[in-house]
């Protein structure tokens, strides 16, 4: 069942004996309060769960106390835990997120399951309310845009062929334990094979740093023992499943779901093991490898190549970020628009329309867009032209005046600066929601809490 606002007021008889300090929010907390307070700010939770489910379940938690406490999570920089538990320590905190004093705290598992499940529309929806909201009552006038792509790094390891061997013959040691649990009829396993992996994975590391063979030679000399491992375990996976598959039996508490959700988790840790098999039968083959795998973890995430020389390689997913500002002057501050994400080396040019049909949705009009070199003048023209915007893109466009030119290319160099401070102040640099779906709503959360400050900082 749906709840927007806390059923209780905040006040109680206890905040009399509080000092008068403790009752009033800070500058920041207080203009953030008052922007989210407003109607708008929670129609799209109720458009997201429908008219069915709004009088059906249990209650949830109120969606604002929800919003308020992913705001601070994001301003702040804070796990889950720790956000419940500083939350719940703080009044100031507590009175901002709508928490009375005698209120529990949300449990921090329910803030995490909640944010997967409303998954990046909803973030997205979020953000647009709070950008009509500014155009409309904080006389926001935006007057040119600056795009630029970067990387959101999936929150995993470094990978290494070896090691996600080590990973797969783990996964599916657990996920055939699981079948197992719900159907204990079935008689086969798989044998957990993780230990060899890891004495070949500590064999590579000492060969490696001894240099008594090409690195090259001693990987392959490793590695591909490895994966017969791999293989073995996928050969017993196989017979699990067929064998699971003829059981009809159940034990008590255990529902058609949860043995379909066994069998399916079994099914697709499969498939990204055959995966990593494939690969590495494709590396020391010499054949190229069109869409490596890089994370059993977070199997969506995939290799960027971005020619960094401290960072040749990222792994993740590419972010486009969309800043309109009222003017191009030195140290100008806009709203961003909901970041544009998908895996692997995506082009800039691939999510650039997607980014302009924003505009179209907010109805904004703008005067001039600035992109790095990246992005192709003849695209940045077909797209914005018809909407009477004039594009700049470094080192292909050829403005008026050499004035303009420098002024549009230092109002561009501004991305670089609003990207750092999103990443280091918001945590949009690293997702550590998995899953393409995933890093689009952490993406969504860090945009949002970035916006509020931005339009508080307006009033």
């Amino acid at each position: 069942m749906l709840r927007l606002t806390p059923c209780e007021p905040i006040g109680t008889v206890w905040d009399r004996l509080l000092p008068p300090e403790a009752l009033i929010l800070p500058t920041d907390l207080a203009r953030l309060d008052e922007i989210l307070a407003h109607d708008s700010m929670l129609a799209p939770f109720q458009q997201h769960w429908g008219d069915t489910a709004r009088d059906q379940g249990r209650p949830t938690i109120p969606m604002a106390i929800y919003v308020r406490l992913m705001v601070v999570k994001h301003r702040t920089g804070w796990g889950y835990e720790t956000l419940v538990r500083e939350v719940s320590d703080s009044l100031h905190l507590r009175r901002f997120c709508l928490l009375a004093l005698h209120h529990r705290v949300p449990h921090e598992s329910t803030v995490r399951k909640l944010t997967r499940r409303l998954g990046s529309g909803l973030v997205d929806e979020l953000i647009r309310g709070l950008i009509v909201q500014a155009l409309r009552e904080r006389r926001f006038r935006p007057r040119a845009m600056r795009v630029d792509s970067t990387v959101a790094e999936a929150d995993i390891r470094y990978p290494t062929d070896i090691g996600l061997c080590g990973d797969a013959v783990g996964r599916l040691a657990r996920a055939a334990q699981q079948v197992r649990q719900v159907i204990p009829t079935v008689a086969c396993r798989v044998q957990d094979r993780t230990r060899a992996v890891r004495r070949r994975i500590w064999d590579l590391t000492r060969a490696l740093r001894r240099r008594q063979e090409r690195a090259h030679d001693a990987a392959q000399r490793l590695t591909e023992p490895a994966a017969q491992l791999v293989r073995r375990s996928l050969s017993e996976a196989w017979r699990v499943l067929e064998e699971a598959k003829r059981r009809r039996s159940r034990p008590r508490g255990v529902t058609p779901r949860g043995r379909q959700r066994a069998l399916r988790r079994l099914q697709e840790t499969m498939a990204l093991a055959e995966r990593v098999v494939e690969q590495v039968r494709k590396r020391f083959a010499g054949e190229k490898i069109p869409d490596r795998i890089v994370s059993l973890a977070d199997p969506h995430a995939r290799v960027i190549r971005r020619g960094k020389p401290a960072k040749p390689n990222e792994f993740g997913y590419v972010v486009q970020l969309a800043e309109v500002t009222a003017n191009t002057r030195r140290g100008a501050r806009g709203l961003i628009l909901p970041p544009k994400l998908e895996p692997g080396s995506t082009h800039e040019n691939t999510l650039l329309p997607e980014t302009v049909a924003e505009l179209d949705g907010l109805g904004i009009r703008l005067r001039e867009a600035a992109f790095d070199a990246g992005f192709t003048l003849k695209l940045a023209t077909q797209l914005l032209e018809p909407r009477r915007c004039k594009p700049f893109v470094v080192g292909s466009s050829k403005p008026p005046s050499q004035r303009t030119k420098r002024r549009l290319g230092r109002y561009r160099v501004g991305c670089e600066g609003r990207i750092a401070h999103l990443k280091r102040g918001y945590g949009a640099g690293r997702s550590k929601l998995r899953g393409t779906e995933g890093a689009r709503a952490w993406e969504g959360w860090a945009i949002l809490a970035y916006d509020l400050d931005t339009v508080a900082a307006l009033s």
